[in-house]
């Protein structure tokens, strides 16, 4: 399986409590709920997109602890993200047993759930998916575990909030698949990653040119 990054995003890089004020105010995050003012049509269609790729979910606890409240409630019979989180395999990355064990989850335990991962990588599928977890999406991206990012960048600054990006990552020179924007301004990105490209501007024959690194 490929594992994919699927994350809410703000303009400034910020993928905390996209939901609701009070989804998780970890740090003294006050600014939650900032996804949902922007959130049409446009978005739902990308994230009916991401989830018609799931062949398991990989949650943090904070996440799974979140989706676990909210989605078993959700029993409409058309709602097809609610019937793949339901029914679908969760792993959840977690330090202490999980009380209430929602249905498929499997826990992963212990200082070396990055080998455990990298072998549930290696099982037959299309994709091993995190899906909010912003903690454990930044140690998967620092330790070169992602093949796909997807992003939905709503066009809101909050601040200061927990990011996959936090400033000392290595470099990577990403390459858009696909991209969109919605009708209120929401920007669907998927990208790969890749190496670290660099360009220099120069003057060639009298034109301004780009000189490849």
């Amino acid at each position: 399986m490929k594992l994919s990054i699927n994350l809410f995003m703000t303009l400034d890089g910020v993928s905390q409590s996209p939901g609701s004020p009070d989804e998780d105010p970890r740090g003294g995050f006050t600014r939650g709920g900032w996804l949902l003012p922007v959130f049409d049509e446009g978005c739902g269609r990308a994230v009916d997109d991401w989830y018609s790729r799931t062949s398991a979910l990989l949650l943090g606890r904070n996440t799974y602890d979140t989706f676990a409240g909210h989605w078993p409630e959700v029993t409409d019979s058309d709602d097809r993200v609610a019937a793949q989180i339901n029914r679908g395999p969760k792993y959840v990355v977690t330090s202490r047993p999980v009380d209430t064990v929602w249905a498929e989850t499997t826990t992963v335990l212990g200082d070396n759930f990055l080998e455990r991962i990298r072998h549930l990588k290696e099982e037959p599928g299309d994709e091993l998916q995190v899906h909010g977890s912003v903690r454990l999406a930044r140690t998967l991206h620092r330790a070169g575990l992602v093949d796909v990012y997807r992003f939905l960048i709503a066009p809101v600054f909050v601040g200061k909030g927990m990011s996959i990006f936090d400033g000392d990552d290595s470099a990577s020179t990403l390459t858009a698949t696909n991209s969109s924007i919605t009708d209120s301004g929401v920007i669907a990105l998927e990208l790969l990653p890749g190496e670290f490209r660099q360009a220099t501007s120069v003057v060639q024959d009298g034109k301004d040119s780009v000189r490849q690194s």
